[in-house]
């Protein structure tokens, strides 16, 4: 990855790093908890390549309100970050007349504006702790109820519909479980047989599910990433993610993981 030229950077860059590199994903999220999931992998690999002691990171101006100042010369790390833009569009107003008015929508942009402490001097910085994360809070977040296991098939592990999961009381990996259905659920998975034209392959659904759980079980450093890890590999090897999905795998692991910690302040 070159990150003198944004237009190299990929989802797909990302997420492959994180499902080969056993460890990246969990030191990242120690790291960078506070940013979103594809932006801590993105600031680890831009710190890897130049060589940069790893540590806290903050724009220019926030560590400036923590009383220190970024070294002349130094080079910001870039990280995606939402820009609302706005689009005009045209439609028919109660009297018949054609009335143009602007939405707004998000739009992601790549922009080098964090530091790393290292590249800082001043005040001593200490670091605020790691919130735990919480399964209960996070389903509450999420708007996911869980229910009952009534499967017969005793090789089930759990299952999703709407949005609802059910875990085999008996599942070999609980969180692993339950984090795969959770992504089923905030993929949309769950609700796209309303969608016919739009609705993702199984086996494909499958991938972004396991990569979901792969990401959240190794941020949090629970059991099971190296079961997803497998599956996911081989999946890779005969079926690429596409680009799209990657940002769909993102997204979704960063909301869930989002969802089971006490916010102090947004995410980045």
């Amino acid at each position: 990855m070159n990150d003198n030229n944004t237009t190299e950077i990929r989802w797909t860059q990302l997420l492959n790093e994180a499902v080969t590199k056993p460890g990246t994903v969990m030191k990242a999220y120690s790291l960078f908890w506070h940013y979103s999931l594809g932006n801590q992998i993105l600031a680890l690999f831009q710190a890897a390549e130049r060589g940069l002691t790893l540590g806290p990171i903050a724009s220019y101006n926030k560590w400036r309100e923590l009383g220190r100042q970024v070294r002349r010369g130094e080079k910001a790390i870039m990280l995606c970050m939402p820009v609302t833009l706005k689009r005009k569009t045209t439609e028919t107003g109660p009297d018949g007349l054609e009335v143009e008015t602007e939405v707004p929508f998000k739009h992601f942009v790549f922009r080098r504006n964090w530091f790393m402490l290292s590249q800082t001097d001043g005040e001593s910085y200490t670091a605020p702790a790691i919130p735990a994360w919480d399964r209960a809070r996070a389903l509450e977040e999420l708007g996911v109820e869980e229910i009952p296991f009534t499967m017969m098939n005793g090789n089930t592990q759990g299952y999703a519909k709407g949005s609802q999961i059910a875990i085999n009381p008996v599942a070999a990996m609980p969180a692993k479980t339950t984090f795969h259905e959770l992504a089923h659920v905030v993929l949309g998975h769950t609700t796209e047989a309303v969608h016919d034209s739009e609705t993702t392959p199984r086996s494909l659904r499958e991938a972004e599910a396991e990569c979901v759980s792969l990401l959240c079980l190794e941020s949090l450093g629970l059991p099971g990433a190296e079961y997803c890890r497998g599956y996911v590999q081989s999946w890779i090897g005969q079926n690429p993610i596409p680009e799209k999905s990657a940002q769909r795998i993102f997204a979704a692991a960063d909301k869930i993981l989002k969802a089971g910690i006490e916010q102090s302040g947004g995410a980045q």
